[in-house]
């Protein structure tokens, strides 16, 4: 690349948007990042060739500006919670947000958007069959606040591509793991509460894991080479959560979680654990949606991305390896 692409992404100081900032300043973009002010910005540091802009999805005026002259935007940032006590504050964020983004993305003229969808959108195939990007799925299947409100600011990116030329590509990260993960994500929670031995059973679902980095990767390829209006899955490797604990205890050198709980017996935990979590303001480590969530396995193929844009995920122990490493370099665990 000759010229450098001046580029705006949001999320950049979180976990998924601080590999995708990475990779896109190793392949010569210059960034604008979007930042909340007062936020952490310790994924940040060090990075040159970045310019931060002070403001916030839910306040349109205060990036309106920023986004003239840029020639990509990366919506990366979203509010990623299983439980919240506000649904109504997400929905601002990851819906509204989404659709005035784009809005004022189309108005300054950017040539290219990516915009970081989630697999939590997509259709879901009993029996543990990995499902692909045209599953069938509706608003009825998404269980929970996150997942609606991700359906319903997919379905708006859709429609402005449609109606408006949106010049739009959309990728869904399957589940990230790897270094970085600041807050920590919930399955990045679950890594840092097994390595400390405290997740001594476990329940029967599955999740597809993926290095965040090579989900950044994607993003940038889905740049380069993804179709206009066309969704690519960002995924790696499908495995049971009895498979990640027990890779988890493998690296650590615990042993491995051997109890296998019925999701109906950990309801009164997690209606407790919700209770304790408005009193106190925190996020509940069980939650009714998760449990929901957890009677399905989310696994998903990545068959699309790896054969239009070269998508090349590694495997599922190489992300837990990075992530324990990091975790531990950094004192979660």
């Amino acid at each position: 690349m000759t010229e450098k692409h001046l580029s705006f992404i949001t999320g950049a100081t979180g976990f998924v948007g601080a590999a995708v900032a990475r990779v896109l300043l190793e392949r010569g973009h210059r960034l604008r990042v979007l930042a909340r002010p007062g936020n952490d910005r310790s994924n940040l540091s060090g990075l040159a060739d970045i310019e931060i802009v002070e403001g916030d999805l839910g306040k349109p005026e205060s990036y309106r500006a920023a986004l003239q002259g840029c020639r990509a935007l990366f919506h990366v940032a979203a509010d990623y919670r299983i439980w919240v006590p506000d649904a109504a504050a997400m929905h601002r964020i990851n819906v509204d947000g989404t659709h005035a983004l784009m809005e004022a993305a189309l108005a300054a003229g950017v040539e290219r958007v990516v915009y970081t969808s989630s697999v939590a959108t997509l259709g879901n195939i009993p029996g543990g069959i990995p499902a692909d990007e045209d599953t069938p799925v509706t608003l009825a299947n998404m269980i929970g606040t996150y997942k609606r409100s991700k359906f319903l600011a997919e379905q708006e990116v859709q429609r402005l591509i449609r109606q408006h030329n949106l010049p739009c590509v959309i990728v869904n990260p399957s589940t990230p793991i790897g270094p970085r993960d600041i807050k920590p994500t919930p399955t990045g929670r679950i890594i840092t509460e097994a390595v400390k031995g405290r997740m001594p059973a476990y329940v029967d679902t599955g999740l597809n894991i993926a290095h965040v980095d090579d989900v950044a990767l994607g993003h940038w390829l889905a740049f380069e080479k993804g179709r206009i209006g066309q969704r690519y899955i960002l995924g790696g490797e499908n495995l049971g959560l009895g498979a990640i604990l027990g890779l988890i205890a493998a690296i650590v050198g615990r042993p491995a979680p051997k109890v296998k709980i019925p999701r109906l017996a950990l309801y009164p935990l997690a209606v407790a654990a919700e209770a304790v979590a408005r009193l106190i303001h925190n996020e509940p480590f069980v939650t009714i949606d998760a449990l929901r969530m957890a009677k399905k396995k989310m696994y998903f193929h990545s068959t699309k991305a790896m054969r239009e844009l070269g998508y090349a995920p590694r495997p599922a122990r190489d992300a837990i390896t990075d992530a324990i490493i990091w975790f531990r370099d950094h004192h979660y665990c």
